[in-house]
C-alpha cells in the first residue's frame, strides 16, 4: 500500500516566478507564465526525462518571458545593460553547474547545464563564461533583445538622486526558479536571474552560488531560492532549508523554519520552492507575494498570495 501511495507522488515540476510585490496589471502574466513553465517541465517528466531536463526546460520558458527578471526581460544595472546569473544542481551525483555576470545569451540557464556537464568547473563567469558558451556554439544574441521597455522604465525611475530604491523594487518580478522530482526519485534545481535592479556592474547575487541560490541532494530534497541576494547568502538559505529537512522536518516546515531564521537574523525577505524525494512539494514566501505553479499527477496547482492555492486539469487551457 506505501508504494503505491509513494509511487502516486512522483513525479513533480513545481516552479516561482520571483518573490515580491508585482503591479496588479502584470500579476495575472505572471500567474500565467508559471503555469505554462510548469506545464512545460511536467510534459519532459511525463516523457521520461529527467528531473534535471525538467527544471531546465521550466526555466528556459521562464527565460523566455519577458514578463520575468531572467533572460529576456532582465532589469538592469547602473550603466543600464543585463548581467545574468544562473546555476543548475543534480541530485544524484551533487553535480552543480553556474554561470555569473553573463551578458549576451537568451538562456543563461542553458549554459549553467553545459558548464555542469562539459567542464570540470563548478561556475564560471562574465567574459570567460561567454567564451565557453562561443566553444559550445551557443548562439550570441544582440543585448536589445534581452531589454524590455519596462526594465528600461524601471531603470531610468531608479537613477534620479531621490529615488527611493524599496518603491523601485516594487514591480520587481524577481528570480526565476524550478525544483522537481523524475520517475527515478531523483531531484534537481534550476534558478535563473537578472538580479537586483540597478545594482553595481560585476555584482553577483545569490543564485549562481551553490546552496544559496539553490541546492539539490537525492537524500534530502532540493530547492531554489528568490529574494534579497545578499541575505539569502549570509544564511545559505537552499542548504538551510535541507539541512531541517535532514533534521526530520517536511518541505513545508523546513523552509517556513530557514525564511524565519532569514528574516530574524539579517531582516531578509524572500521565497523558495521545495520538494523531497518522495515529491512532497512546498512553495513559501515571507514577501507579500511570489507566483509559483506546481504540476503533478495530472493536475496544476498554482498560487500568488500566501494562503491562495488554486487546482485544475494539467491539460484545461484557462
Amino acid at each position: 500500500m506505501l508504494l503505491s501511495q509513494v509511487t502516486e507522488m512522483l513525479p513533480v515540476v513545481l516552479v516561482h516566478g520571483g518573490a515580491g510585490q508585482i503591479p496588479k496589471e502584470r500579476s495575472q502574466m505572471s500567474t500565467s507564465g508559471v503555469c505554462s513553465a510548469a506545464r512545460s517541465g511536467y510534459l519532459v517528466l511525463q516523457g521520461g526525462g529527467s528531473s534535471m531536463d525538467a527544471v531546465v526546460e521550466a526555466v528556459t520558458q521562464l527565460e523566455n518571458n519577458p514578463s520575468f527578471n531572467a533572460g529576456c526581460g532582465s532589469v538592469l544595472n547602473i550603466t543600464g545593460e543585463v548581467e545574468m546569473d544562473a546555476i543548475v544542481m543534480d541530485g544524484k551525483t551533487l553535480a552543480s553547474g553556474a554561470v555569473s555576470a553573463v551578458r549576451n545569451i537568451a538562456n543563461p540557464v542553458q549554459l549553467a547545464r553545459l558548464v555542469m556537464e562539459k567542464t570540470s568547473h563548478a561556475c564560471l563567469t562574465a567574459e570567460g563564461a561567454s567564451k565557453f558558451a562561443r566553444s559550445m556554439g551557443v548562439p550570441e544574441v544582440p543585448q536589445e533583445s534581452l531589454i524590455t521597455d519596462y526594465s528600461r522604465m524601471r531603470w531610468k525611475k531608479n537613477l534620479v538622486p531621490d529615488a527611493n530604491p524599496v518603491e523601485c523594487q516594487m514591480g520587481k518580478m524577481g528570480t526565476v526558479g524550478a525544483v522537481a522530482v523524475d520517475a527515478e526519485g531523483n531531484v534537481a534545481c534550476a534558478t535563473s536571474t537578472g538580479g537586483m535592479l540597478n545594482k553595481m556592474e560585476g555584482r553577483v547575487g545569490d543564485t549562481p552560488c551553490i546552496g544559496s541560490g539553490g541546492y539539490a541532494d537525492n537524500l534530502v530534497g532540493a530547492v531554489s531560492t528568490t529574494g534579497h541576494g545578499e541575505t539569502i547568502m549570509k544564511v545559505t538559505l537552499a542548504r538551510l532549508i535541507l539541512f531541517h529537512m535532514e533534521q526530520g522536518q517536511s518541505a513545508e516546515a523546513a523552509s517556513d523554519l530557514g525564511l524565519a531564521y532569514m528574516k530574524s537574523r539579517v531582516g531578509g525577505i524572500g521565497g523558495v520552492v521545495t520538494v523531497d524525494p518522495k515529491g512532497n512539494w512546498a512553495p513559501r514566501f515571507s514577501s507579500l507575494q511570489m507566483a509559483w505553479a506546481a504540476a503533478q499527477n495530472d493536475t496544476l496547482h498554482y498560487g500568488l498570495y500566501t494562503g491562495e492555492h488554486f487546482t485544475q486539469a494539467i491539460d484545461d487551457p484557462h
